[in-house]
């Protein structure tokens, strides 16, 4: 199980993420939903320790991540990869090795360099691109591919490092709507067929609302819902996402969006 107790992460004067508690069940597709700007990116990085907590741990399985140094802080990203929004790919080497790249921590630092692989850590690479249709494309450039594209190879680069979780950081924001669902159901596929946790940080309601089994709705870096998706009512969602709301939720802008806070901060409480 992971567990987030009162996670907070300060930049200069401004306050990303507020006392942040929840658990997470091993398993989960967890959504985390907002308005730009409420924390959730910060979120996701200060659990892999990509961006270093100010106040609050991160702890899994018995481990205080947040304590972690060296070579233990190195196995935690590995076992929390990240998937990021702009792919982060490598564009001059082929796809395969981009892959291969996720298998680093078990590799000497000069085979790497050599691009010398094991032959083990091949064959599961290339099963990782087999399992998203991505083999066809493993001697291309990775600069050559669609956005689409180099965000599958991105999963796959997460999956063969054999995680425990999968740290999602709006990997479907500069997609268009069919391989946005392409990539939403990559990784409900990893969800559920290796049963490994996803936290997704995702802008679209109706995505988290079908890919996701619980949603945790942040505001101003605070966690102000906490429950199923079916219990994030349309007023609870307007609240969250105040003038965003026509954006992720369809309303144009003559109706009228109100947004009172105290009834989604209500439910996170509940």
């Amino acid at each position: 199980m992971l567990q987030v107790e009162g996670l907070t992460c300060r930049f200069g004067t401004k306050t990303a993420v507020d006392q942040a508690t929840f658990s997470v069940e091993r398993g989960s597709f967890i959504g985390v939903i907002g308005r730009s700007g409420a924390g959730k990116s910060t979120l996701l990085r200060s659990i892999n320790r990509l961006v270093e907590p100010t106040e609050g741990r991160v702890m899994f399985e018995g481990v205080d991540v947040t304590a972690l140094k060296g070579n233990d802080l190195r196995r935690w990203r590995s076992r929390s990869a990240m998937i990021f929004q702009q792919f982060n790919l490598v564009g001059r080497l082929d796809v395969l090795t981009n892959v291969l790249m996720g298998r680093l921590s078990g590799v000497p630092t000069w085979r790497s360099l050599l691009q010398i692989w094991p032959d083990d850590d091949k064959a599961i690479a290339i099963s990782a691109l087999e399992h998203f249709d991505m083999m066809p494309m493993a001697a291309q450039r990775a600069d050559h591919l669609s956005g689409g594209q180099q965000q599958r190879v991105a999963i796959a680069r997460a999956l063969v490092q054999e995680p425990d979780i999968i740290l999602a950081d709006e990997p479907i924001a500069s997609l268009d709507p069919r391989n946005t669902r392409v990539v939403m159901d990559a990784l409900l596929r990893i969800n559920k067929h290796f049963g490994i946790t996803v936290i997704c940080n995702l802008h679209s309601l109706d995505l988290a609302r079908t890919y996701c089994d619980r949603l945790l709705g942040m505001s101003a870096g605070k966690i102000v819902f906490d429950g199923a998706p079916a219990m994030l009512t349309d007023q609870i969602a307007r609240e969250l996402y105040d003038l965003e709301a026509g954006e992720v939720m369809g309303v144009s802008p003559e109706q009228g969006i109100e947004a009172p806070a105290a009834a989604a901060v209500g439910v996170a409480a509940a």
